[in-house]
């Protein structure tokens, strides 16, 4: 579990907080999506979190330990795959995690442990590779390895999708789930607002340094104002009696062969009457689907709302 209390972090006195009074809290077991725009604070409370950054004030506390005061015990539990890894460039994976594993225990447990990662992230064909002839997504794969060495309870992915092929964003996808099923803390910072929305339990939304507004999984579904996509069979014998019935509810907009209901005068629990009203007239209806907004309509018109 990971716990932010009223957290700032100042860089310079001349300058606005990067993160400014910040409170959140991630559960075991629940992946917490952090979005924001570049500059918003996300990477600097990653950091934070992670101990490589201390807070300027506020506490922050991992399983129950503070991250300044105990800082050893909390750093113990958290795995942190950052943006850009960047490690020795002429080292090999084998010799690197195992000096990694030296920080932790470093025996033929540790050895089955490294390997079993480094096959877990595809790259067990790699291995007399330096690193510095990685690609970038394979840097982030054994960052990956190397951040779950000790099979922390708290993960951090910051930006991680970023960069990543179809089949790394997939993995990463799996191994969040996976995380999550073993009832880790997880954090995913992701400009890909399409993964959080999939992925997040819940999404915390932040602006120069403040959280503005957190999302739950339900509120996730019906975002913003609420659309209607209508498949009507044999349309074009049935358009005008069909438009005279959506009408009545809203504002029909037409897109890829299907109608669009949008600027609803019902509310939310009425919708189904909608439904009703067309099959009660013999309308006979192959989609009747309501829809919210997307998290990147809402982001972005929220945002701009506060710039």
């Amino acid at each position: 579990m990971i716990e932010i209390n009223n957290v700032t972090k100042i860089y310079s006195k001349n300058n606005p907080p990067a993160v400014n009074s910040l409170t959140l809290k991630i559960n075991d077991g629940e992946i917490l999506g952090l979005v924001g725009l570049n500059g918003a604070g996300k990477t600097t409370t990653i950091r934070m979190i992670a101990g490589i950054l201390l807070p300027t004030s506020g506490k922050i506390s991992v399983d129950g330990f503070d991250v300044v005061r105990e800082k050893v015990k909390a750093s113990n539990n958290v795995g942190w795959i950052p943006e850009l890894p960047n490690f020795e460039p002429n080292a090999k994976p084998l010799q690197l995690m195992r000096y990694y594993a030296g920080f932790y225990k470093n025996n033929d447990e540790m050895e089955k442990r490294i390997r079993d990662l480094l096959d877990m992230v595809g790259l067990s064909n790699d291995l007399n590779k330096k690193l510095r002839e990685y690609s970038q997504g394979m840097k982030k794969r054994f960052a990956i390895a190397e951040s779950l060495i000790n099979d922390p309870k708290n993960v951090l992915f910051d930006e991680t999708l970023n960069g990543l092929d179809p089949e790394g964003v997939k993995f990463v996808r799996n191994l969040i789930l996976e995380l999550k099923l073993r009832e880790r803390s997880i954090l995913l910072s992701s400009h890909i607002l399409t993964e959080i929305e999939n992925l997040a339990d819940r999404v915390a939304i932040i602006s120069h340094g403040k959280l503005i507004k957190t999302l739950t999984k339900s509120e996730l579904k019906n975002l913003g104002k609420m659309k209607i996509y209508i498949e009507i069979i044999n349309l074009n014998d049935f358009r005008e009696n069909v438009e005279k019935i959506l009408k009545k509810y809203g504002t029909i907009e037409k897109t890829d062969g299907q109608l669009v209901l949008t600027d609803l005068n019902v509310q939310d629990n009425e919708i189904p009457n909608i439904l009703d009203d067309l099959i009660s007239n013999k309308i006979k209806v192959r989609k009747f689907e309501p829809v919210g907004e997307s998290l990147e309509e809402y982001f972005f018109k929220l945002i701009g709302e506060r710039q």
